[in-house]
């Protein structure tokens, strides 16, 4: 099995380094991953400027563009002689629960590996302090493994939380849904050295639907949750209420 390994937190971060090394245990790893933290990045695609990829001396690729940029240049054109059978995205520095999905780097380079044919999976440690990148990915590739014999359905992508928690620590693995945060606190206001109003992003809200079965309930209790997610975001419950009412507007 060929894997791809990317993330949003940076080629550098210790995620990924862990991710690499657990993959490297079942599968012929590449590392492609941006210069720099991305965290946020959500889908966002470099249109105005050249991609750069630089190898370092680990092996590790690293470019100048967004975790959705490294997936697609990783598969459309990096390595013209070797194409993954999966793209894994982490280990990603803090959660990536319930709305988190929508903004997460993390999650878009799973999703891009999706767009083009793959299956994915992204990744996150859930906690403070952060140190068991290792048991992340240790579970992580368990789940992996796994999917041979069960595979994602088409347009599919699996999103792993994982609270930062020793092995031994934790109370087992629950496919989960993905609940839903409070609205987020207000933006920081302050001033630069000259004076200036400055803002920054004030903390994610809370878990608002938070209770049994969601991913925030699982990692509370000490969980791994998989929560299967699916790229088509279409409301098709919609359709036939629009549908009868826009109906009345055509002329």
């Amino acid at each position: 099995m060929k894997i791809l390994v990317s993330n949003d937190d940076g080629v550098h971060a210790p995620g990924i380094a862990a991710l690499a090394k657990a993959m490297g245990e079942i599968a012929d790893v590449r590392v492609v991953a941006p210069d720099r933290n991305c965290s946020g990045a959500s889908n966002s695609l470099t249109l105005e400027n050249p991609l750069r990829a630089q190898q370092l001396a680990n092996g590790f690729w690293a470019v100048k563009g967004t975790p959705t940029d490294c997936v697609h240049l990783a598969i459309n054109g990096l390595f013209p002689d070797w194409q993954p059978d999966l793209v894994v995205a982490g280990v990603n520095a803090g959660a990536n629960l319930g709305d988190d999905v929508l903004y997460s780097g993390t999650v878009a380079a799973a999703t891009e590996g999706r767009h083009l044919g793959l299956p994915a999976v992204a990744v996150s440690l859930v906690g403070r302090e952060l140190q068991h990148y290792d048991v992340a990915a240790a579970m992580t590739k368990e789940i992996v493994a796994g999917l041979t014999d069960h595979p994602l359905p088409p347009m599919h992508i699996l999103n792993i939380n994982v609270p930062d928690l020793p092995r031994q620590a934790l109370t087992g693995v629950e496919v989960t849904r993905l609940g839903y945060r409070h609205r987020a606190e207000s933006m920081v206001h302050t001033r630069d050295p000259a004076g200036r109003p400055i803002y920054w992003l004030g903390p994610p809200g809370q878990g608002a639907d938070a209770g049994p079965g969601t991913d925030f309930h699982a990692v509370s209790v000490g969980k791994v949750s998989v929560t299967p997610l699916q790229i088509d975001l279409t409301a098709h419950r919609m359709l036939a209420p629009m549908a009868s009412w826009l109906e009345t507007l055509q002329p």
